[in-house]
């Protein structure tokens, strides 16, 4: 105890905040990483392919929705996404699926209409635009450019045939599988949440009242603010609530729907899979369609 007491209170309160991310997040890696096991032991390609729909666009658009009945957090929703395309699910159909089920998924929508005041208005306002992001990074991958977005050097799982094994064997693999996933995405988790602690100590919140008087620049601060504060989707839409007296609806919006999508623990985690090409691209299209959305969203 007297080695924290020797501590600089910036130092305990990092490290305070960093243990409330790991405590937040590593239920829901853990959760995605179940998922991941549970995907690897009996989803098969075939299968996937059987339920996907054959038209592109509405590939698109299914990958889009299916979050709103498969909801996931951003801390869990990587691994989810790797196994999807190791399954030979198309990127432009994962993709759309880790931007929209971090937001449309229920318990975020109804978080975010009651930390507003009931607002059917604001919930409504984050679900188009992360539609609107979805759409837009799907007709990306599947018509302009290259949806390999998986590195070269990924170590793409050897496919198993679990399909012969009694209930308790496929159970046992899965929750094998799942413990492996964990404990590999985990590490990416903890230098994230380090790094988004860090900035939210050392990064005096004054600083970036002050940038944001206009609408552009309040939207671009609040989404450094979302990158920044790394907060799980389900806790968002308070701290955005508290923020809307101050920089307006726009900018908010701004912060509710890049959080999700882009922040450091989750960048971390995406790093490990993805090629770079292909982070810049989400990011870049990312942050345009929310920065043009949410300043529609501000004159309205």
């Amino acid at each position: 105890m007297a080695i924290f007491q020797n501590l600089p209170s910036s130092v305990l309160q990092w490290m305070a905040i960093f243990l409330s991310i790991i405590i937040e997040a590593l239920p829901f890696v853990l959760l995605g990483s179940i998922v991941s096991g549970f995907i690897e032991v009996y989803l098969t390609p075939e299968r996937v392919h059987k339920y996907l729909p054959k038209q592109k666009f509405l590939r698109i658009l299914f990958g889009s929705l299916v979050g709103f009945i498969f909801p996931s957090c951003e801390c869990g929703i990587v691994p989810i996404i790797t196994r999807f395309l190791e399954k030979k699910v198309p990127s432009y159909t994962a993709v759309p699926f880790l931007t929209t089920a971090p937001i449309i998924n229920p318990i975020v929508l109804f978080a975010t209409y009651s930390a507003f005041g009931n607002s059917f208005y604001l919930m409504t306002l984050r679900l188009i635009g992360a539609l609107l992001v979805a759409i837009c990074l799907g007709i990306l991958l599947g018509f302009f450019v290259n949806d390999n977005i998986l590195k070269d050097n990924y170590v793409v799982h050897e496919q198993e045939d679990f399909s012969q094994l009694s209930w308790g064997k496929k159970l046992f693999h899965a929750l094998a599988h799942a413990i492996d996933e964990f404990f590999d995405t985990g590490r990416y988790l903890i230098f994230g949440s380090l790094v988004a602690s860090a900035m939210q100590i050392y990064i005096p919140t004054h600083i970036l009242r002050t940038l944001g008087k206009t609408p552009l620049l309040a939207i671009l601060v609040l989404m450094l603010m979302a990158f920044i504060l790394s907060l799980c989707s389900e806790a968002d839409a308070f701290i955005g609530a508290s923020l809307l007296s101050t920089f307006g609806v726009g900018p908010v919006m701004a912060f509710l729907l890049i959080g999700p999508m882009v922040d450091i623990k989750n960048l971390m985690m995406m790093l490990k899979s993805f090629k770079l090409r292909f982070i810049g691209q989400f990011i870049g299209v990312a942050s345009s369609v929310i920065i043009v959305y949410c300043l529609f969203v501000g004159v309205l």
